[in-house]
């Protein structure tokens, strides 16, 4: 049998495969040459496939290179890359517009999956500001700073500012750890208390403050840690306050209404 015809026959069997069960039981590299032969139909792409995988990992690895990294590999041409990567853009923009319809407390992971691949291999920490509405629904995400991020960095004004500007009602914060280790530091952890602090004195509630490492994230609010800067907040407001006073505070604070 002609070179071609297997090919095209094995071509054929993958996209089968994929319209019976969707990507489950794929490899990654096979994945990846489904993609490649969107650009290139007529071709064998497994070997290009397998050598995208060895060189850079793993899909997510893909999908992350450049366009000219994925050039670099012998038999990808610009009309595969470009697939490729619109490929990575239309899943990114799909997951922003899922987020986006459903409350927060409910998408966190959604969340992550979103910003992991635009923030997992910078070389510079890049913090993030999500701003949601009364049912917890994104309105925008906007970056504040790049650099190192700790409290005298991140401007609290400016927080303040974009929240009254989008007219939000809670908010998200996240960033990347580009050593990959997403356990927070010192400098993390007093700036996630100083910007709670913030939005308990404006009345904006913080939901998360999210670290992104690699392929993992650490969440202040899955750890405890933003309910109890808040506990912290309203027992410096209330000191010097009578034992009921203090009751009523944190009865409001359970319930939301504080």
């Amino acid at each position: 049998m002609p070179a071609e015809d297997i090919h095209k026959g094995h071509r054929r069997r993958l996209r089968e495969k994929f319209l019976k069960s969707g990507l489950a039981g794929f490899h990654d590299y096979e994945i990846v040459e489904l993609l490649l032969t969107l650009g290139a139909p007529r071709k064998d792409c497994k070997p290009q496939a397998k050598e995208a995988i060895r060189r850079f990992k793993n899909l997510r690895g893909v999908l992350a290179a450049s366009l000219e990294e994925l050039q670099q590999i012998k038999g990808i041409g610009p009309h595969s890359a470009f697939g490729i990567k619109l490929m990575q853009e239309v899943a990114r923009e799909f997951l922003k517009e899922k987020i986006m319809e459903k409350p927060f407390c409910k998408s966190s992971r959604e969340i992550f999956d979103y910003l992991y691949h635009a923030m997992r291999d910078r070389k510079k920490e890049l913090f993030k500001v999500i701003y949601l509405n009364s049912q917890n629904q994104i309105i925008e995400t906007a970056d504040l700073f790049e650099g190192t991020v700790n409290s005298s960095a991140v401007s609290l004004r400016e927080v303040v500012e974009g929240a009254l500007k989008h007219n939000a009602v809670s908010l998200i914060f996240v960033h990347n750890h580009p050593s990959g280790n997403p356990e927070p530091s010192a400098s993390d952890r007093e700036l996630t208390r100083e910007l709670v602090y913030a939005g308990e004195i404006m009345r904006i509630k913080v939901l998360d403050h999210i670290i992104i490492g690699d392929n993992r994230y650490f969440s202040f609010a899955d750890g405890g840690l933003i309910e109890e800067y808040e506990t912290d907040f309203l027992n410096l407001k209330l000191r010097g306050t009578s034992e009921a006073k203090r009751r009523l505070y944190q009865a409001r604070l359970s319930s939301g209404k504080l």
